[in-house]
């Protein structure tokens, strides 16, 4: 499946204006992935009708992870997992990695908690 999966922390500096060539380039080459969280995260965050309808242009566009069952189920085990190994993970950001390494995707993020997880599991995570 592959492609690239974008959490929210870069979504927000790129509609703040911020450089983020990791992601304009993704875009470029049509490999953008958003997980089903994301789109109500950054729904929630528009403060304006401007970023609201932008926001909707972009969903118009990018695919969106499909998130079956077996999904969330592999969420639980991700968690699950990765407290045993001392790290405690939210359920959004449990799913957000696991759309990435359901997909084998690379995973732009700007939270450190995904490092994190890449250190106990296969996520390929750029910062």
């Amino acid at each position: 499946m592959a492609g690239v999966v974008v959490d929210t922390s870069v979504w927000i500096d790129f509609f703040a204006g911020e450089q983020t060539p990791d992601l304009e380039d993704s875009l470029a080459q049509g490999l953008v992935v958003i997980p089903p969280l994301v789109v109500a995260e950054l729904v929630s965050g528009a403060s304006t009708a401007n970023q609201r309808a932008a926001i909707g242009e972009l969903l118009q566009d990018a695919p969106i992870h499909d998130s079956n069952l077996q999904h969330w189920i592999a969420v639980g085990d991700l968690r699950r997992n990765l407290k045993k190994k001392g790290l405690t993970v939210t359920v959004p950001d449990a799913h957000v990695a696991q759309c990435a390494l359901d997909r084998d995707a690379l995973l732009l993020s700007r939270d450190e908690i995904f490092e994190k997880i890449a250190r106990h599991t296969k996520l390929r995570v750029r910062c």
